[in-house]
């Protein structure tokens, strides 16, 4: 099979819908469709089952068809960015073993539940959107190695999140934080802990044993 068969862009095409053909070209590994004023996916994309890499970014989406958690061997990049998005369709914790996912600039309240299903994952960016809390259900996503929140409604986090053992980096710029949990202090692989742009925030005494130890934190 070539390159061509299994690789398909139409970035930026002003497609404004997606062409019937597309959802017949089941060999294919990666699909972009980003920018291209579409208002809504065809549940017909759950038959692409060897997609790899998705991306749907810069679109005007609402809604995800449930049948995209059938593409249970989704597993590199979904990008779901810059879309009208305020919930997620749960068949979406299908995807184990997706490692990359992408819902910033959207208008998610909280955080799908779906979300910490995809026990994959190793990056999860959500900035840009009006999430006010953290479920304690993050501490599902054992292999998350960066958390990007910025520019949210968030007051404070979960301690639960110091049981993401493999955490490198937390993103909380931009964010009404008035407390932050000291088990931080904690996480063993903690190199970057982005503070900037919070003016909320007292800073706690134990962010300078954190820096000591190593992480980087930016205030």
């Amino acid at each position: 099979m070539s390159l061509k068969d299994t690789h398909l862009s139409l970035w930026k095409q002003a497609l404004g819908s997606v062409p019937d053909n597309i959802w017949d070209r089941t060999g294919l590994r990666t699909l972009v469709l980003a920018d291209n004023d579409l208002a809504e996916l065809s549940p017909r994309v759950g038959r692409l089952q060897q997609l790899a890499m998705l991306d749907l970014g810069h679109n005007r989406l609402r809604q995800i068809p449930s049948e995209l958690g059938d593409i249970q061997g989704l597993s590199d990049f979904l990008y779901l960015h810059d879309n009208e998005l305020t919930a997620l369709p749960d068949t979406l914790g299908a995807l184990k073993h997706l490692r990359y996912l992408n819902i910033s600039e959207n208008r998610f309240g909280t955080l799908p539940d779906c979300v910490t299903a995809m026990t994959g994952l190793i990056e999860l960016r959500a900035t840009d959107n009006a999430l006010t809390t953290l479920p304690h259900s993050i501490a599902a996503l054992t292999r998350l190695r960066e958390l990007h929140l910025r520019n949210n409604r968030l007051t404070a986090l979960p301690e639960e999140i110091g049981l993401l053992a493999e955490l490198r980096q937390i993103d909380l710029r931009g964010n009404p934080l008035t407390a932050l949990p000291e088990a931080l202090l904690h996480m063993p692989r903690l190199e970057k802990l982005d503070l900037r742009w919070v003016a909320t925030l007292v800073h706690p005494a134990w962010l300078a044993e954190l820096e000591a130890r190593g992480c980087a934190v930016y205030l």
